[in-house]
């Protein structure tokens, strides 16, 4: 007599009302803190970025009492490999231990985290796995936590690519090196625009940036003060179509911090 197999649960086909049901459970997921704020009077809400699963929310029971050892391991900027199980659009964190390896942040650097910080915020929906970006995010934070008194001119590369990494991991940033309708290679002397909706496009006149500039942006050269400046301008441009209307208040930091 031969036993019946159980079918395999077919997560496709499953009702959402049913996969809500199901408790989810993860463990020694790579994890930083974006944003934390007090819920009730011992324990925090956080809106953690995650490398497998993305941006999530978890309950961090107790993490405000004096001896929880939460306290020493949910801190900006600082890795750490979070468990957490639940069914609802908030999970409850179950264990958080600190990976280390990255020295605290401080001075510009710091404010440069912030502002990763409210980019991913801003513009990344929940529970949207972002594996490239988040390794990417990690290395820009090791990078900046070995500059112990940066400056601006040393840190704007850094932003740049990272606000490039964030846009070409969410499918808003096009190739920089050829026109996005024809696939023709960039023409160093010739202009061209990065269009938010239409991609790299030849320009006539002076308008648009310089074909050159755009190629060295595709190779990560920022030796070329033209160039910083042009994807300066350029992804200003792209992030506001992107955003919306509400300013990002640590970007207006920056820019004041660079105008003293």
């Amino acid at each position: 007599m031969t036993r019946a197999r159980c079918a395999p649960l077919d997560t496709k086909t499953e009702s959402p009302a049913r996969r809500q049901l199901r408790i989810e459970r993860v463990h020694a997921e790579p994890s930083y803190v974006l944003h934390a704020h007090p819920w009730r009077e011992t324990s925090l809400v956080l809106d953690v970025f995650s490398r497998h699963h993305g941006r999530v929310a978890l309950i961090a029971k107790g993490a405000k009492r004096p001896h929880s050892q939460l306290r020493s391991v949910l801190l900006g900027f600082q890795p750490f490999a979070a468990s957490w199980s639940g069914k609802a659009e908030v999970r409850t964190l179950t264990q958080a231990e600190w990976t280390g390896g990255v020295a605290p942040l401080s001075g510009l650097a710091l404010l440069c985290g912030f502002y990763f910080n409210e980019l991913l915020l801003r513009m990344l929906a929940r529970e949207d796995a972002h594996e490239r970006l988040f390794d990417a995010y990690h290395a820009a934070l090791a990078l900046l936590s070995l500059q112990a008194d940066p400056r601006p001119a040393t840190v704007e590369p850094l932003l740049r690519r990272f606000e490039m990494d964030l846009l070409r991991g969410l499918g808003h940033l096009p190739p920089l090196d050829r026109e996005s309708a024809s696939d023709a290679p960039l023409q160093p002397g010739r202009r061209y625009r990065v269009h938010p909706e239409h991609g790299v496009v030849l320009t006539q006149g002076e308008d648009g940036l310089e074909g050159s500039a755009l190629l060295a942006m595709a190779a990560e050269d920022w030796d070329r003060p033209d160039v910083a400046r042009a994807a300066k301008g350029m992804m200003r441009e792209l992030l506001h179509y992107h955003l919306g209307t509400q300013p990002l208040r640590t970007r207006q930091l920056l820019i004041d911090l660079h105008q003293l």
